[in-house]
């Protein structure tokens, strides 16, 4: 059964500063006992409609309970939601209340928070095979998805639906997800949307058209000299842009001055170069950006074979992916068979079939055949190159665009139909699409793209309706926004707006196409390393200079982050006067807001201390020449030894095998306290942790996240694992890493970017560059990409993205790891001398006070440290640094950083470290 849960009421002051939090979730997933057909009818989570309002369901299945569901009818958080919708929580002694180690409602068994203490006693982190995991649907969606953020950091919008699920899952999150659909649980009532799939014909709407000319006026003014684009603020050519406006302008009047003076800018050989082949004039290009070169040429008259000093068409034939990813050596630039390597989006592979088709060039069927599948089930296409079985998310920008190139291909009829009935299907009321599926008002590009590819396909009603919609959103100044009642005009939603309005189509107006992915990066560019420690050392968020909290005003230190932030101003050496405040803050005594210090997070003289939590703080003090064996007044590498498990125990915690160190229940930990035995010196008494640690290491030559449960092989803890045996000079261990690296350079996203636990990963990015980084003259270009991916995740203060496309922000977690990681100094070798420096005098009154404990932030289980941050969660100075785990699979680590510094051992060989390793 199904129970409904009253909304309890807060104070605005209390949301306002729930809104602010940021957290983790835990994730390892869960599974459901029983669930009824269908949810109470009745109850307060009425007070929800479709349209209003999130609901959350947490399922006591497994405890001989229901699914109970809680309302809130102004969501701000996923944390919020949960409390809001009369849910009690309880965190863990070690990260406090950030941790959710059990949930209660009064509903069941009279409140009682499960799993009860004689299951659980929640000092720890619980094992992954039995804790809290935390599902998401948007609004419409059908399918739950691992949250790729922390409840804390996910922001909600009406007509959310959570669901809380306890039990295991398999690190990649394929299993384990809640037995209930979202439809089961979301709210009923309130405004629907008219149905319409109805074939009596399309929407009736006002007539309407788009004024061409006045967009043509707006489009030219946006041309700086009439031939190229300039940001604001900017002196160089925006090259995507100015493609943008060659195609607004040649759809409304080819033989615009302005369009054959952007596109002869365009052709200059070293425009071309600087934008298509950013790795030199006679390198791969930049398929996305030569197919819009292509179809620039085919737009206005021009070769697309002789464009620029460049065959375009050529070049894009020439690099078409030979094979999956999974089918022997990887190739870089591709994931599956029939891609346009370094494409990544699915935009630019239309477009670059579009582009070879108009120019009389046949493409690799395998490249048309690429975009069949990437139709979803409701017959959309995904704006994302995914592989078969993986999330699909139609739009209808996509839909539009991939339509006309497989009607333009010929051959794929059935998938044509299936996508104008989407098409058909998903058309508002008012004659617009929206830019996502779930959303219910119009967007000016996906309706200009829709109503291009129905207008080919013969709708003109349809199209009709949706030029309609379109001239009532255009702007005095003739351009478009992106959204319905955005008053600023943007060039992206005004180019298909006015080649949908002046009844073209891409294909008809260039009889060829093309689009674009992310551009290789120049080689040594990567981000601003001095604003990024900047941030880090900002006392908003340093408080007094002295640690990071688990959650903004709690008072309770993230001891784990706190090391996280050291090591990255170690590896930069941009700040040593606020790394030394730091680190004699940890080495002498230093209490945060509850109390505690260093050691109340290693937990070191208890039966809870963890060989993680031992080892980073021991390669701190490493790192910044401090004493390891008496920091804060203990010696933790006497402390280490001791860890080291003689055998197996009953149950993963606290030991896995032998070698292990107690509650290292990750690669991670594992390897932090390998490094900081071997820095001291003490590489005989590591010798069977060092062991231990090889045999984790699977054929691929990658590692695994977690350690004694299930868990797939993923990049942060293959990086990690590699800069621990490269310490090790003999040739098995030398053998190894060689085999670690060609792993994860295989990695790689077409964007330079690399998988982790939520997506594409600053976290991954950094730790893959510090990995690969070992041998960086094989792996130059990779490094060089990795560094310009995570240049474009810095924002303007000076922070990182947790991951790209994901919800926007700085978070202090992902900057540490971004800001150390892009030196490319490995953890093994990271040294920062701090003689000569003095600690930051603490001013009075700064910082921010401890305060009333807040909210806590949800961190990762199976790793045992705290952690704050977008996707927040432990850092790797615990059992779980990062779990790796992919966006939609285990969101357990999502952004975990954990730069880590050892310098004093160094093995002699033939790798060296990337320029720019600290002195």
């Amino acid at each position: 059964m199904v129970t409904d849960q009253q909304p309890r009421r807060r104070t605005s002051g209390r949301r306002a500063l729930l809104s602010l939090l940021a957290a983790f979730f835990l994730t390892l997933g869960a599974g459901v006992a029983f669930l009824s057909a269908s949810p109470a009818s009745a109850g307060p989570v009425d007070r929800c409609t479709a349209t209003t309002g999130a609901v959350v369901a947490v399922d006591f299945g497994p405890f001989g309970g229901p699914v109970v569901r809680g309302c809130d009818t102004t969501p701000t958080t996923g944390y919020a939601l949960l409390h809001e919708g009369g849910f009690s929580t309880t965190g863990t002694v070690h990260d406090g209340d950030g941790f959710i180690c059990r949930i209660g409602n009064g509903s069941f068994d009279a409140g009682t928070e499960y799993p009860t203490p004689d299951k659980e006693d929640c000092v720890l982190t619980p094992q992954a095979t039995a804790y809290w995991s935390y599902w998401i649907a948007s609004p419409g969606q059908k399918n739950w998805t691992y949250s790729p953020l922390g409840a804390m950091s996910r922001t909600l919008e009406d007509g959310d639906v959570d669901a809380w699920v306890f039990g295991g899952t398999d690190v990649g999150g394929t299993t384990g997800k809640p037995t209930f659909s979202p439809d089961d649980v979301r709210a009923r009532g309130g405004a629907t949307t008219p149905d319409p799939t109805d074939p009596t014909g399309p929407p009736t709407v006002p007539p309407g058209s788009v004024d061409v000319a006045a967009a043509t006026r707006w489009v030219t003014g946006m041309l700086t000299d009439q031939e190229r684009v300039v940001d604001e603020g900017a002196t160089a050519p925006d090259h995507l842009l100015t493609t943008e406006a060659v195609y607004a302008l040649a759809g409304a009047r080819s033989k615009s001055p302005a369009v054959q003076k952007a596109a002869a800018f365009l052709a200059q050989p070293a425009q071309t170069n600087a934008y298509a082949y950013p790795a030199g004039e006679d390198g791969m290009p930049d398929a996305s950006a030569a197919a819009r070169l292509a179809l620039v040429a085919e737009a206005t008259g021009r070769d697309p074979r002789a464009f620029g000093g460049h065959d375009l068409l050529g070049d894009l034939v020439k690099y078409v992916c030979p094979r999956d990813v999974g089918d022997g050596e990887a190739v870089p630039g591709c994931l599956t068979k029939g891609d346009f390597r370094t494409t990544g989006q699915a935009d630019a592979q239309a477009m670059a079939v579009i582009a070879l088709l108009n120019g009389g060039v046949t493409p690799p069927a395998d490249a048309v055949t690429r975009l069949t599948g990437l139709q979803c089930e409701d017959g959309g296409f995904t704006g994302i190159l995914i592989r078969a079985g993986e999330w699909c998310d139609s739009d209808a920008a996509s839909t539009g665009l991939i339509t006309l190139a497989l009607k333009r291909a010929g051959g794929h009829d059935a998938v044509v139909a299936k996508a104008r009935a989407h098409l058909v299907k998903s058309q508002l009321p008012n004659g617009a699409w929206p830019s996502a599926s779930y959303l219910t008002t119009g967007s000016a590009g996906p309706t200009g793209w829709a109503a291009q590819a129905l207008r080919a396909l013969g709708d003109t009603a349809r199209a009709d309706a949706g030029v309609s919609w379109l001239s009532r959103q255009q702007l005095p100044g003739g351009g478009f926004g992106f959204e319905e009642g955005e008053t600023e005009p943007r060039l992206f939603a005004t180019a298909p707006a006015v080649v949908a309005g002046a009844g073209s189509d891409l294909v008809a107006l260039t009889t060829k196409k093309a689009d674009p992915p992310a551009t290789e990066p120049p080689a040594g560019e990567g981000p601003d390393l001095k604003k990024g420690s900047a941030y880090l050392t900002d006392h908003k968020r340093l408080i007094q200079g002295h640690y990071y909290e688990n959650a903004p005003g709690s008072g309770f230190a993230d001891f784990g982050m706190t090391i996280d932030g050291a090591y990255a101003l170690a590896a930069t050496g941009t700040d040593n006067t606020a790394l030394r405040t730091i680190v004699d803050f940890l080495d002498k005594g230093g209490k945060d807001g509850k109390g505690r210090g260093i050691h109340d997070w290693t937990m070191i003289g208890t039966k809870y201390a963890g060989g993680g939590f031992l080892g980073k703080t021991a390669v701190l003090a490493e790192a910044v020449g401090r004493d390891p064996r008496d920091f804060g007044g203990q010696d933790l590498i006497g402390a280490l030894a001791k860890a080291v498990c003689p055998a197996k125990t009953p149950t993963p915690r606290p030991c896995a095998a032998k070698g292990n160190y107690t509650y290292a229940t990750s690669v991670f930990s594992q390897s932090l306290g390998v490094m900081a035995q071997v820095r001291a010196g003490e590489t005989a008494a590591a010798a069977e942790p060092i062991a231990y640690l090889k045999s984790l290491q699977e054929p691929s030559g990658a590692w695994p996240s977690l350690i004694g449960e299930k868990s797939d092989a993923e990049v942060d803890s293959t990086a990690m694992a590699a800069m621990t045996l490269d310490l090790l000079p003999d040739a098995a261990s030398q053998a190894a890493v060689d085999k670690a690296l060609a792993w994860l350079a295989g990695r790689q996203l077409a964007d330079g970017g690399f998988p982790g636990a939520s997506g594409n990963s600053v976290n991954s990015a950094a730790l893959a560059v510090q990995g690969l980084s070992l041998d960086a003259t094989k792996y130059a270009g990779g490094i060089a990409k990795a560094r310009k991916f995570l240049a474009s995740q810095q924002n303007a203060d000076g922070g990182f993205n947790v991951v790209k496309g994901g919800q926007p922000g700085s978070d202090v977690r992902a900057s540490t790891q971004a800001v150390g990681g892009a030196t490319g100094i490995s953890f093994g070798t990271l040294a920062r001398s701090l003689d000569g420096t003095a600690p930051e005098p603490t001013p009075s009154g700064s910082g921010r006070p401890s305060g009333a404990p807040t909210p806590p932030e949800i961190v990762t289980p199976g790793e045992e440290t705290g952690g704050t941050g977008a996707a927040g969660g432990p850092g790797p100075g615990g059992a779980l640094a990062s779990t790796g785990v992919q966006v939609g699979g285990l969101a357990a680590a999502a952004v975990v950083l954990v730069l880590g510094g050892w310098a004093a051992t160094r093995a002699a060989r033939r790798r060296r470290a990337a320029p720019g390793s600290a002195a």
